[in-house]
């Protein structure tokens, strides 16, 4: 069987099983322990600081769909299966990620080790749910899974295009297929003035052979390279407040008022976490645990990432008790610096790509925001969906 973790929620969540490892579980207890459509899994060990225990997920059929075995959870979650004539699934879910955003479910959570556990059978035994008329917690339901849906559909989009980019930098600068076109008098498949940029012979250097003309350098000499900062309050969800995501070396964590940064920088984990690479374009505030770099030259931006994604983190690991990457190691790390003019021609030929990609991420963005504003006010009750109650024809199974 599958057996997600609570590691595995936010991968799962957004389709993907990649990481969740097989485990054989006895042919006994595997019947009563396979996950069905709908079941909603709660993270009841683990945690972190900035992450308490009570997350959950829902089971969306597609999930189980994926995978050509059963899926079950680990022993550190527990699996809900809601009474489809008391109550609808999504809707309940979505109840318990209002309770998640607003703190309530940290309140069921202790910590007397190292393990932070959350007290399930308190849990159960005491919060209330709230329903509404059926249609309208199919309403609700459908809104806000609408915008989680369209925010993973521009996710997915953006997987393809960054494809598409990444595809053109491996030809140009790591197989350098229009040199060696060249050198063997092949046609390069690129117009006659791009083509011409590149040279026909490839030579040695301390990184092996590379394009004649091109020169080795360091990421210090072609980037600026500098620490986030710890801020000095952080919000656990998006609001009016607070509205800025702060990133770590895993990506986003929480929200800040205000942002470190307003330009395009590229982000990647300094302690803890090493080897992520971020591509961030809208206004950000990278924490103290992460590593800021904005390139020095112009049009070198995605180089520089794709550069960057290619650095072997581990060998400049610095830590003993966890990992650590320094900014003068960093700095050191040699990089090939290829033509200014062929890297110009390199943003140009990826230019539409990328503005596709900051475009969907800024609307995720703000569909992220909507949907955390919407949040509080449907389950409050402050905002009443009967008029778009007949929206929602999604059908469940009652299990």
């Amino acid at each position: 069987m599958r057996v997600i973790r609570g590691t595995d929620f936010e991968d799962v969540n957004r389709g993907s099983l990649a990481k969740v490892p097989t485990r054989y579980i006895r042919p006994e207890v595997s019947a009563r322990k396979t996950l069905q459509p709908w079941d909603i899994l709660i993270e009841t060990a683990g945690g972190s600081k900035n992450r308490p225990t009570g997350r959950t997920l829902l089971v969306h059929p597609r999930i189980l769909d994926r995978s050509t075995i059963p899926i079950t959870c680990a022993s550190f979650a527990r699996f809900l299966r809601i009474h489809c004539d008391r109550a609808d699934p999504s809707y309940v879910y979505w109840f318990l990620q209002y309770l998640y955003s607003i703190g309530e479910m940290e309140k069921h959570q202790v910590q007397h080790t190292g393990v932070a556990r959350f007290q399930f059978t308190d849990f159960a035994a005491n919060v209330e749910v709230p329903l509404p008329p059926f249609l309208q917690q199919r309403a609700i339901a459908h809104i806000l899974g609408t915008l989680d849906d369209k925010i993973e559909l521009n996710r997915r989009m953006n997987e393809t295009l960054e494809a598409m980019a990444r595809a053109l930098f491996k030809s140009w600068f790591v197989d350098f297929d229009p040199v060696r076109a060249r050198m063997e008098g092949r046609d390069t498949d690129l117009p006659r003035h791009i083509a011409d940029l590149f040279p026909d012979r490839l030579v040695e250097s301390e990184l092996g052979e590379i394009p004649e003309g091109w020169e080795v350098k360091t990421l210090g000499d072609i980037a600026k390279i500098s620490s986030g900062k710890r801020p000095k309050i952080r919000y656990p969800i998006a609001s009016s407040k607070a509205s800025v995501p702060l990133w770590g070396g895993n990506g986003p964590m929480a929200f800040v008022p205000e942002p470190l940064v307003d330009y395009p920088v590229l982000l990647t984990g300094r302690v803890g976490t090493l080897g992520s690479v971020f591509r961030i374009t809208s206004p950000c505030y990278p924490s103290d645990n992460t590593l800021i770099l904005r390139p020095i030259l112009q049009n070198s931006f995605d180089y520089l990432r794709f550069r960057l994604e290619m650095v072997d983190f581990d060998s400049l690991n610095r830590g003993s008790t966890q990992p650590l990457l320094t900014q003068g190691d960093l700095k050191a790390e040699p990089v090939l610096q290829p033509s200014k003019r062929i890297l110009e021609y390199f943003n140009r030929c990826i230019s539409s790509v990328t503005d596709r990609m900051d475009s969907g991420e800024k609307e995720s963005l703000a569909l992220a925001a909507l949907r955390d504003a919407l949040l509080p006010r449907l389950m409050s009750g402050e905002l009443r969906l009967e008029e778009f109650a007949h929206h929602s024809t999604e059908k469940h199974a009652c299990l």
